[in-house]
């Protein structure tokens, strides 16, 4: 193991009770001790369900990954790294590894379970954390990756995987006896992943579903040139829903208030409500009436409970397959020169990262545009 003198590392940190409050502070960038790597964090997607982890930080342990101290959070965020230094068997400096990592130019890991397709980060606090967060994928070995698409992969894996994930889940249920899919949040890249998903299976297999996009007046036109969703409603438009039919809620919006407003429209028609995400995350806990709702009852999907359930059916192997399949068809589609629809903005240095963190979480960027990351500059 070589041992270059240690240089200040970075770490993009947020006021847990105040998140717009943030700062970049330096860090001494340790050396790895016996059995542990340093890496450099390369490069990182942001989108809104960054900004879901910031608002379930402490309800879902997300800030217990990358401790910092009292009162600040390090936001998880999904990239590539590259491993400077090793004192660890298996691993050797140079590597890359696509995973979960902080907000930060660099992090120590202490990888278990070393095999040639990647390793497990066993350090003392992670070890009660959900294992999916905690795995690293060697990029030699990943059947999804590919080299000229790895800002794709970087924005899209993390929330691909629980499109995917939804996917499965609603079809292992048999839709819930639903002939409706509602997707809220549409114009989000989980959102469209998901309703990309559901009209391959209308095409492959032949079943007979609607899906409808709920989204804001302002992105209506976006999502509508997606061309994935066979209808398109706004917020305001609830109460034009078929209230007669079969439906599923998968909200993505964590906003109370719509969320009532769809079960009071829908009724007993609401065969399933599913909350998976918090883009409107000011409006979660907003005041809405402790009322019992008609319909099924609101519950939070969890995408690791699905995906460790299908790797135990199929075989972790063959749900990597069937996953890597699927995510090359998705990032095609972004890329296709008549329905393609996403543009990469790559941005280095902490006050590109402080400005789409701040527009993120006031909701402001755009649907169309997928910010990849770095605390390094340009």
């Amino acid at each position: 193991m070589t041992t270059p003198a240690t240089t200040e590392a970075l770490d993009f940190v947020v006021r847990r009770d105040d998140v717009r409050v943030h700062a970049c502070r330096p860090a001494a960038r340790s050396r790895p001790h016996a059995g542990q790597v340093l890496l450099r964090i390369d490069r990182f997607g942001f989108t809104a369900n960054n900004i879901t982890y910031v608002t379930l930080g402490d309800r879902f342990s997300y800030w217990s990954f990358f401790p910092a101290a009292d009162g600040w959070g390090r936001i998880p965020v999904w990239g590539f790294a590259t491993v400077l230094e090793s004192a660890c068997d298996g691993i050797v400096a140079g590597e890359r590894f696509f995973g979960y990592y902080p907000m930060s130019s660099h992090a120590v890991m202490e990888p278990t379970r070393v095999t040639p397709v990647g390793f497990v980060d066993g350090i003392s606090h992670r070890r009660e954390l959900p294992p999916l967060y905690n795995r690293y994928i060697g990029t030699t070995s990943d059947p999804a990756y590919a080299e000229a698409a790895e800002s794709e992969q970087a924005l899209l894996r993390p929330l691909f995987i629980t499109s995917f994930a939804l996917d499965d889940w609603l079809f292992d249920n048999a839709l819930f006896g639903a002939r409706v899919v509602l997707i809220s949040s549409a114009s989000s890249k989980t959102a469209y992943g998901l309703a990309f998903l559901l009209a391959e299976r209308k095409r492959r297999e032949g079943v007979a579903f609607e899906v409808i996009g709920l989204t804001s007046g302002r992105n209506r036109g976006f999502v509508e040139r997606l061309g994935t969703y066979d209808r398109v409603v706004t917020y305001e438009e609830v109460p034009s829903l078929p209230a007669d039919m079969p439906t599923v809620l998968v909200d993505l919006t964590g906003d109370t208030r719509l969320v009532a407003g769809v079960h009071r429209r829908l009724g007993e028609g609401l065969r399933r409500s599913s909350s998976v995400g918090f883009s409107h995350w000011e409006a979660v806990d907003r005041d809405e009436p402790e009322t019992e709702l008609p319909g099924a009852r609101s519950e939070l999907f969890f995408a690791p409970a699905q995906i460790r359930k299908r790797s135990v059916e199929l075989g972790p192997a063959e749900f990597q397959r069937r996953f890597a399949s699927a995510l090359r068809r998705f990032v095609a589609a972004t890329r296709d020169p008549v329905r393609g629809w996403l543009r990469i903005v790559e941005a280095g240095g902490p006050d590109a990262v402080a400005r789409v963190y701040l527009d993120m979480l006031e909701g402001q960027t755009s649907p169309d545009q997928g910010h990849v990351l770095s605390l390094r500059r340009a």
